[in-house]
């Protein structure tokens, strides 16, 4: 089973399961601000999810893809939507600030909490 590691948790799922849905069932503070209660739930529209991750994750969608095309994000920058993305491996995860984690200051690492 893939190993989750994010905001100082670690936790456990099934190959392929969704990144935001591990990341919420497990209470990791995946939104910034608002956010939290202004989201797509999972459509891949809106961008809030954005996180960055190292390790074996499926390959960005075209949802995926075309969010992080638009502004604030940036396609060049190493960010990927936690609900387009499937775990199919050992990953960490990095939430950076900004109200679509858009931002350069990390608001939490898979080792950090500063909660």
């Amino acid at each position: 089973m893939p190993t989750v590691t994010a905001q100082g948790k670690t936790m456990q799922c099934e190959a392929g399961a969704n990144l935001r849905q591990v990341l919420l069932a497990h209470g990791v503070d995946l939104y910034n601000g608002q956010a939290k209660v202004i989201n797509c739930r999972s459509l891949g529209t809106c961008g809030t999810c954005a996180v960055a991750i190292e390790g074996d994750v499926s390959a960005a969608n075209w949802k995926d893809k075309a969010r992080r095309s638009l502004p604030p994000h940036d396609p060049q920058r190493n960010l990927r939507l936690a609900c387009q993305t499937q775990v199919l491996g050992d990953i960490t995860v990095t939430k950076y600030d900004g109200f679509w984690g858009q931002g350069k200051q990390v608001v939490w690492a898979s080792t950090h909490d500063p909660g």
